[in-house]
């Protein structure tokens, strides 16, 4: 006599049983699937992708070009390795439909996926989609440009094991003339990323600086630099000409005469967080003032917190500034995609 339910048997609607419960649960990739619609990035991945020039129709057929860049919004919101993500699709109901494959289709493996992040990186795509992903924020309405906050965050790169000798002239700016002899090895060297230390911790690799929209939460723009770079070096490359007018938040790190200038420069209403110096400690109406501040300047680390928690770290496992760059692009814009879908629900709800 059976004393335990059967297994092993497959009904015909089973697979969409399967769908009905992720739903009924809460699957975060059909969540964003039904408020973006992905195909208002095609034009803009086959103009930069597609091979125009072709004289023969001859040869494989490549992956469709949305569906690989679904893919690279599946790496980094899952924070998966290229081998990981392709045994990932394959084995995921939710990753299936999110790609719109079918059991039976055939799944891009881990080098054509790393040939496609390539191809985005080298040709400056990342940059133009989240451009114009940013584009389609301000057509609703959501950039409210009422205040901007900026910070930045550790992205860690894998470290490197080199002499004294090579750390010191990568530092001097000649570690591409190392390893020569020894291609195979340098290809895997990232001269570009830095070590540095805050609060105690030590980091290797490099920063995402973020200026971000003080009501909606959205990143409105980004810059990428090695982790040594003070996060205030980059305050000139995140304004514009738009924010005048706007107040602009940020922790003690940015303040100083140089960054002041560069407040003025665009005409921002100073809300950086004062800083008290040996022999001049903040008064009692400066840390009040901080308190304040510290109101809107907080929710800038739900931003990092969402990107660190839910998006399972901020990490770069490439080589050079050029990948990193390309990575944390992706990051921010699947940050502002899966935002996009919360800010949706919540306005319905």
């Amino acid at each position: 006599m059976k004393i335990y339910k059967s297994t092993g048997n497959r009904g015909l609607f089973d697979e969409q049983e399967n769908h009905r419960k992720l739903s009924a649960i809460g699957n975060p990739l059909e969540m964003v699937q039904n408020v973006i619609d992905f195909e208002m990035f095609r034009d803009t991945l086959e103009d930069g992708v597609l091979t125009k020039d072709k004289k023969s129709p001859a040869g494989a057929k490549p992956y469709d070009v949305v569906m690989m860049f679904k893919i690279l919004i599946l790496q980094r919101y899952y924070g998966l390795g290229d081998t990981q993500l392709e045994y990932q699709i394959i084995d995921r109901l939710s990753f299936k439909k999110f790609l719109g494959l079918e059991s039976g289709d055939k799944v891009p493996d881990e080098k054509t996926v790393w040939a496609f992040r390539e191809k985005l990186t080298n040709e400056g795509l990342v940059e133009k989609l989240f451009s114009q992903f940013n584009a389609h924020l301000k057509s609703q309405g959501l950039i409210m440009n009422e205040g901007k906050m900026i910070d930045a965050s550790f992205t860690i790169a894998p470290r490197q094991r080199n002499t004294k000798e090579e750390n010191k002239k990568i530092k001097e700016g000649v570690g591409n003339e190392l390893w020569e002899d020894k291609p195979n090895k340098k290809k895997h060297k990232d001269i570009d990323a830095r070590w540095t230390k805050k609060n105690g911790e030590t980091f290797y690799g490099y920063k995402n600086h973020a200026k971000v929209d003080s009501k909606s939460k959205f990143i409105d723009k980004y810059k990428v630099t090695d982790a040594s770079v003070h996060d205030s070096q980059a305050l000139d490359d995140l304004l514009e000409e738009e924010d005048k007018g706007q107040d602009i938040y940020a922790d003690s790190a940015y303040t100083g005469e140089d960054q002041e200038k560069t407040i003025n420069k665009y005409g921002m209403n100073n809300k950086v967080h004062e800083k008290g110096y040996r022999n001049k400690p903040l008064t009692d109406e400066q840390k009040a003032n901080n308190k304040e501040k510290s109101r809107t300047r907080a929710r800038v680390e739900h931003v990092f917190g969402f990107m660190e928690q839910s998006m399972n770290g901020l990490v770069v496992k490439s080589v050079g500034i050029t990948r990193a760059t390309g990575i944390i692009g992706l990051i921010n814009l699947t940050y502002n995609l899966f935002r996009y879908e919360q800010v949706m629900r919540l306005t319905i709800s």
